[in-house]
């Protein structure tokens, strides 16, 4: 009870930010993310599963054995009677009894597949969840630098506008004219470009998600910053990971699997009623059978290779659960990293554009060159477009880290009570 409060408590600051998280302008509505995630194809897959997984629990329930009828029909030849020939038939019923604890057994690894297959439909949604955010700051991100290159020829076409005239008045040489125009034309090629790689990341979308609609701008919004640490961000990634979730479920069954087959090593028996008639009737036959298979070594071999496979499985949630683990801290130090690279982005941004504004003063007062100019402007643009692009991919890997915790959109809801629990 005392760890179960202090996780708890340690993830208590990472809940605060789930709603505003969920409810950010540079991510779709949630409504529309879960509709897209929802009508993916692959999450219908896993919901068929669901429906395959308890149709074969019904059938492990109801069992393997069934009733076996047979009916049999003979003439007899008698040489040494006066009749001499007689006609005959027999008919049987027989089934094989599961012994006590075995039907127990079935329904375990019945209900254990419908678990596995419920944690598999949350993992596809999950899945769903990641690609979907892939997908959309891909978009993000090709339309931020577009958004900049068109920002950017702009500016150099009012530039372009200035040189020209002042070259038509006789106060600047024609080489700036040239220069001028050569950056404008190295802008718009930029430009036309970006626009077809957002065009492209946009259809993309699209075509993949057809439930959202792409907003017309990018919002530029600032990524909060995490609170807690490594330590709560991993235990609550951990609580609710569909893969570990899997790996568990899927050890669970294959260890009931293995019980059943130590189960199987005591063989069935199978029960039997015979009826028959014989010489015409005037013989008539009711009989009951017992017949018991004696187990031998391919029985203890399947029970081994189950057992084998047990171990096997428990090894490999062990390994699950490590790689999950490094892969959470992994995560929460790349967000941390990116928003404090945003940062350090974002200040050689401000400080480059104002070396740029005062470069341009100083060229327009006749103090400078406009090569020098034109350099520090596009200086400032690459700086800015870094800047953009940083804010953009730390923003990504916070929203990651909210999905991977469950704290972004409700995609756990056909997630089974209690498969994160260590």
């Amino acid at each position: 009870m005392r760890r179960l409060l202090a996780l708890f408590a340690l993830s208590l600051p990472a809940l605060a930010q789930a709603g505003a998280a969920a409810s950010a302008p540079d991510l779709p509505p949630e409504s529309q993310a879960l509709a897209a995630l929802r009508g993916s194809p692959l999450v219908d897959a896993a919901g068929e599963n669901i429906e395959a997984q308890e149709a074969r629990a019904r059938r492990l329930a109801a069992g393997a054995h069934e009733w076996t009828l047979s009916l049999g029909e003979q003439s007899r030849r008698v040489r040494t009677t006066p009749q001499g020939r007689y006609t005959e038939w027999d008919v049987g019923l027989e089934r094989a009894l599961r012994l006590p604890g075995k039907r127990d057994l079935d329904v375990q690894l019945g209900a254990a597949g419908v678990n596995v297959a419920r944690i598999g439909r949350g993992d596809a949604l999950h899945e769903a969840g990641r690609g979907l955010l892939a997908s959309w700051f891909e978009w993000l991100r090709e339309q931020a630098a577009a958004t900049q290159w068109q920002q950017q020829r702009d500016s150099l076409t009012r530039q372009a506008q200035v040189v020209r005239r002042r070259v038509e008045l006789g106060d600047a040489p024609r080489l700036e004219r040239l220069q001028a125009d050569a950056a404008l034309a190295q802008a718009s090629a930029q430009l036309a470009q970006a626009e077809g790689r957002a065009r492209v990341a946009a259809e993309r979308l699209r075509r993949h998600y057809p439930a959202l609609s792409l907003p017309g701008a990018v919002p530029e919004i600032a990524p909060a910053a995490l609170d807690g640490g490594t330590d709560a961000w991993v235990e609550a990634i951990l609580q609710h990971n569909h893969e570990l979730g899997l790996a568990r479920a899927e050890s669970a069954r294959v260890r009931i699997g293995a019980s059943r087959s130590e189960a199987e090593r005591r063989p069935d028996p199978s029960i039997g009623v015979r009826m028959a008639r014989e010489r015409s009737g005037e013989e008539r036959l009711l009989g009951v059978s017992l017949s018991i298979p004696l187990p031998g070594e391919g029985r203890r071999a399947d029970s081994d290779a189950a057992l084998a496979d047990a171990r096997a499985s428990a090894h490999r949630e062990a390994a699950v659960r490590r790689r999950v683990e490094a892969e959470a801290a992994a995560q929460y130090q790349r967000a941390v990293s990116a928003r404090a690279g945003w940062h350090s982005q974002q200040s050689a941004a401000e400080a480059l554009a104002g070396s740029a504004d005062l470069m341009e003063r100083a060229w327009q007062l006749g103090e400078g060159t406009l090569a020098d100019t034109l350099a520090a402007r596009r200086l400032a643009h690459e700086a800015r477009l870094a800047a953009q692009l940083a804010r953009l991919e730390a923003s990504e890997a916070r929203y990651r880290l909210l999905l991977d915790a469950h704290q972004l959109w409700a995609v756990d809801e056909d997630e089974h009570p209690g498969h994160g629990e260590p």
